[in-house]
């Protein structure tokens, strides 16, 4: 069956090898040309829980959003099969173990007891008497689901009698059986396959020969026994060179690309990998010499603010990742770099709240949080990152930004674009530019920091030849504290109208973006990683009979009102509908207060599992032929 696009789920214990058969997986279609979009969902324990990988490749496209249906569900234990077996099309391949075929969903002591009542009273619907055999006759007579039987402790049992190995090693080889079986039915072929493991296993010999054997094995097994059901067509994506990259790793070469020479953390899902990704990058060698980045891992996300303000006031570009409850903590930190017009950037990752809420899983609940963290008023940029293209780019920009502006920038991004990796365009470097503002080397006698001539005043170097005073105190233009009146009107409005100049120079265009031709039937907004989901739609809605358009919302603050509400008055309110990953519809919110436009129509989706393309058009097709005013997306489990 030749193909513009397969979509494959692999399930499993958390720690069980999921995110390298995702990689594998993401590198096979990707080396051979296929756009590629891969999510990992996964539960906030170390070992044991459920957890599973969505991705999706295509032979025409650049794909960034996931559907909701598979064709091909590779399944490391029962509990995946249990479910996600609604998620399966009809007439897709299911690969299990069959040595689990005994297995009852009642004797799955790792399955939460709320998803577990839904499995058991969704088998009750169907007939199915609860064991993994009676579901697997359900699918194969009922759904012509085809399934691919393998015997894992077989499998293993062979593997160990080539390459001597203890069980407890061996069994971590059960996610190469299952790109052993994908690759068969998607036909991977073995030069891809070499390729992939060798570049996962770089310098591990032993292990990479492993690894071959095993999945040209099973890859082998499967053709034998199923052919090939699903083979794509030849790419059409050769025409430019592209990067596969997962989110964090893509702001960190953002950042790193943008003169980021600081940066500090403390230990929270999703930002940590982003520092860690720096960590394992930081020696550079720039035109001849060596440098490099320091990043320091502080002993909690108030050192962890402060000393990257510490370092910014030096002249460093300087910057701290978090989520949210670590966002939570640097808010008086970040209330210190306000008043101190201190250029420090902030890459702020959202997860499901409040408090710890769900850690690993995505959210949109903090743009108002964070338009108005810490106590006073002070400007503060806030821009948000729709996609990994704009995720590296406007990681550059926070930088220039930070700087030109001399205030604190909230780089707003979010699990799920922290944990998906795409295909993206590589980006062009020459395009690249650093902008430091108002940074002065030698700013010699009578010089005054905060200059209340100017709305942003040159900047010197901590250890310079100026003096400088820093204080959390309102100041005067030297930096003493000061409670002057007249004074205090001074630096407010002097920092305030910093907005009002960023306003004015960056254009509207920048900050929010329109997608879509001029006259449509219906405006989606959104912001985020909404975007992936929200330009894919407009295509599928088009092939339904509609026309739609997107409006991405890109940066906060300052908000490009003027821009928005051109744009919104193009349509009648009642075709405005607001697209987002919270539950009072936050960007719909922030619209009305700085652009004084409502949108009165939401789809929402609060569970941290991401929107896919199948449920977003349904629910759009469903406010256009009805008078809903909200809907609320569930798909994924």
């Amino acid at each position: 069956m030749i193909k513009d696009e397969i979509n494959i789920l692999i399930g499993g214990p958390q720690g069980a090898g999921l995110e390298t058969s995702m990689q594998l997986l993401a590198n096979s279609f990707a080396k051979r040309g296929y756009g590629v979009v891969s999510d990992r969902e996964y539960h906030s324990n170390i070992k044991g829980r459920h957890s599973y990988i969505t991705l999706r490749a295509s032979a025409t496209s650049l794909p960034k959003a996931l559907r909701a249906t598979v064709q091909i569900i590779g399944a490391m234990d029962p509990e995946t099969v249990f479910t996600h077996f609604d998620e399966l099309e009809e007439g897709g391949y299911l690969i299990y173990d069959s040595s689990q075929a005994d297995k009852s969903v009642h004797a799955i002591p790792s399955m939460p007891p709320q998803a577990k009542k839904r499995i058991i009273e969704r088998f009750e619907e169907v007939g199915v008497e609860g064991t993994l055999s009676s579901l697997i006759t359900y699918l194969t007579t009922n759904r012509r689901v085809v399934a691919v039987e393998l015997d894992f402790p077989r499998i293993l049992a062979s593997l160990s009698t080539r390459f001597p190995l203890i069980a407890e090693q061996a069994s971590r080889y059960v996610s190469s059986i299952l790109f052993g079986a994908v690759a068969g039915l998607v036909d991977i072929d073995d030069d891809c396959v070499r390729w992939c493991i060798k570049s996962r296993f770089t310098g591990r010999e032993k292990v990479v020969e492993q690894n071959l054997y095993l999945v040209k094995d099973v890859s082998n097994l499967t053709k034998a026994t199923h052919g090939v059901p699903y083979k794509l067509k030849p790419s059409r994506n050769h025409q430019q060179a592209f990067i596969l990259g997962k989110g964090n790793d893509i702001v960190a070469m953002g950042k790193i690309l943008g003169g980021l020479r600081y940066q500090s953390y403390y230990p929270i899902t999703p930002a940590a990998d982003e520092s860690f990704f720096l960590e394992a990058h930081d020696r550079l060698h720039i035109e001849g010499e060596n440098g490099g980045i320091l990043v320091l891992q502080t002993e909690d996300e108030l050192a962890a603010i402060t000393s990257a303000i510490g370092a910014a006031l030096t002249g460093t570009r300087s910057a701290t990742a978090t989520s949210g409850p670590g966002f939570s903590l640097m808010v008086e930190g970040l209330g210190w770099a306000g008043i101190n017009e201190v250029p420090v950037v902030i890459t702020y990752y959202q997860r499901s709240g409040p408090s710890t809420g769900q850690a690993t899983r995505g959210s949109q609940a903090d743009l108002l949080s964070v338009l108005f963290a810490s106590h006073g008023e002070f400007p503060r940029l806030v821009i948000a990152s729709g996609d990994h293209e704009e995720a590296f780019n406007d990681a550059v920009d926070a930088f220039n930004l930070a700087e030109r502006y001399q205030v604190p920038v909230i780089h707003l991004l979010d699990k799920f674009l922290a944990n998906s990796i795409v295909t993206m365009p590589l980006p062009d470097l020459s395009r690249v530019r650093i902008e430091r503002g108002e940074l002065i080397e030698n700013p010699g006698e009578g010089y005054k920091r905060f200059d209340l001539t100017k709305t942003v005043s040159p900047r010197a170097r901590l250890g310079s030849n100026a003096v400088i005073g820093y204080t959390g105190s309102e100041h005067d233009e030297w930096g003493r504290s000061s409670e002057d009146p007249v004074n205090r009107r001074a630096m407010t409005e002097k920092r305030m109208k910093k907005l009002e100049l960023a306003d004015s120079e960056i254009p509207a265009e920048r900050r929010a973006v329109y997608y879509g031709p001029d006259e449509a039937d219906v405006l989606l907004v959104g912001w985020g990683y909404v975007k992936m989901v929200a330009v894919e739609a407009l295509t599928e809605l088009n092939k339904a009979g509609y026309t739609g358009s997107y409006l991405h919302l890109k940066m906060f603050s300052p908000f490009p009102s003027r821009y928005v509400a051109s744009i919104m008055n193009r349509f009648p309110p009642d075709r405005v509908i607001t697209l987002e990953y919270n539950y009072q519809a936050q960007a719909a919110m922030a619209v009305k207060l700085y652009s004084g436009k409502e949108v009165t129509r939401s789809i929402v989706k609060y569970t941290g599992r991401p929107m896919y393309l199948n449920e977003v058009v349904e629910a759009v097709k469903t406010m256009l032929e009805t008078d809903v005013r909200r809907v609320v997306l569930n798909r994924g489990p």
